[in-house]
C-alpha cells in the first residue's frame, strides 16, 4: 500500500485527490491549516511557509509509515490586480505559499525517498504558468518557477528513483474563487479593464471543471509508472499548452490580450 501526503487537502482539488487516491487504497495525510474531517484520510494541521510545521508533519507520516511514496504540493493560493499596484509584500506572500513552501516541501521529503529507493512528487501547477495571464501576472509568475523547478528538480533526483511532475489545471469550480485576493486599484487609469478581465476569469472559474475529476486525474498521475515532467489537464488545456510551445511569443501575447483583457 502506498502512502502519500497531499498539502492544501482541506477543500477543492486537494481534498478531491485526496478522496480519489484512498479510494485507490492509498493512505493518505494531508496536511493544511483549517481542521479537515474526510473519512479515511489523515489530517494534518500545518502551513507550508512554516519550515517547523513541514517538518513535524513529514516527522509524523515517517515515524507512523516509515515512507512517504507519494508527495502532491497542492497548496496555493491567488492574487489579481495590476502588477503596477500590487504591493511586494503581497507578491511576496503569494510566492512564499505557491512555491517557496512547495519547494520546503520537497526538501523535506526527497532525503526519505532517496533513502528508501524512490517516489512521486506531484506539483501542481496551473495553465497559467505557459500562458500567463493579464491581472495575475504574480499567480502566472509563481506557477511558471514551479515549472522550471519541477523540470530541473525531475533531472537532478531520477538517479535515485524519484520522478518528479507539475500538472496544470485550468478553470476548476471551487471556493480558490471565492478565497482570491483581489484588488483593482488604478481600475480607472486602466479603463475598467482590471475589473472586467477578473470578473470575466472568476466567471469561467464558476463554470470550469468540477474539482471531483480534476482529484482523480491528478491521482492518476500520481500513480502512474513513469511520468512525464508536465500535464495539462482537459482537451483544450492541452491544446492551449501546445500552442504557448509553437506560437512565437508576439502571437501567443496577442491572443492572450484577446482573452483576457476585455
Amino acid at each position: 500500500m502506498s502512502i502519500a501526503l497531499i498539502t492544501g487537502g482541506s477543500s477543492g482539488i486537494g481534498f478531491e485527490t485526496a478522496n480519489a487516491l484512498r479510494e485507490k487504497g492509498v493512505t493518505v495525510y494531508e496536511m493544511s491549516r483549517r481542521e479537515s474531517h474526510q473519512d479515511g484520510v489523515i489530517h494534518l494541521s500545518g502551513d507550508v511557509t512554516n519550515k517547523k510545521d513541514i517538518e513535524a508533519a513529514v516527522n509524523t507520516v515517517i515515524s507512523k509509515e516509515g515512507r512517504i511514496d507519494i508527495l502532491i504540493n497542492n497548496a496555493g493560493f491567488g492574487i489579481s490586480g495590476a502588477a503596477e499596484f500590487t504591493p511586494l509584500e503581497a507578491a511576496q506572500k503569494q510566492f512564499n505559499v505557491n512555491f517557496f513552501g512547495l519547494c520546503s516541501m520537497c526538501s523535506s521529503v526527497i532525503p526519505h525517498m532517496r533513502k528508501n529507493g524512490g517516489g512521486r512528487i506531484v506539483n501542481i501547477s496551473s495553465v497559467a504558468a505557459v500562458a500567463p495571464i493579464s491581472f495575475q501576472a504574480f499567480y502566472s509568475a509563481s506557477k511558471a518557477c514551479i515549472n522550471s523547478y519541477s523540470i530541473a528538480l525531475g533531472n537532478e533526483v531520477k538517479d535515485f528513483g524519484i520522478s518528479v511532475t507539475a500538472i496544470m489545471p485550468g478553470d476548476i469550480k471551487t471556493c480558490f474563487t471565492d478565497v482570491r485576493e483581489s484588488e483593482y486599484i488604478g481600475d480607472d487609469i486602466y479603463g475598467g479593464k482590471i475589473h472586467r478581465s477578473v470578473e470575466k476569469m472568476e466567471r469561467d472559474e464558476k463554470n470550469g471543471m468540477s474539482p471531483q475529476s480534476a482529484g482523480r486525474y491528478i491521482a492518476k498521475i500520481a500513480l502512474k509508472k513513469k511520468v512525464k515532467p508536465l500535464y495539462a489537464i482537459r482537451i483544450d488545456y492541452k491544446f492551449l499548452s501546445v500552442l504557448a510551445r509553437i506560437l512565437p511569443v508576439r502571437t501567443l501575447s496577442w491572443l492572450l490580450r484577446k482573452l483576457y483583457v476585455l
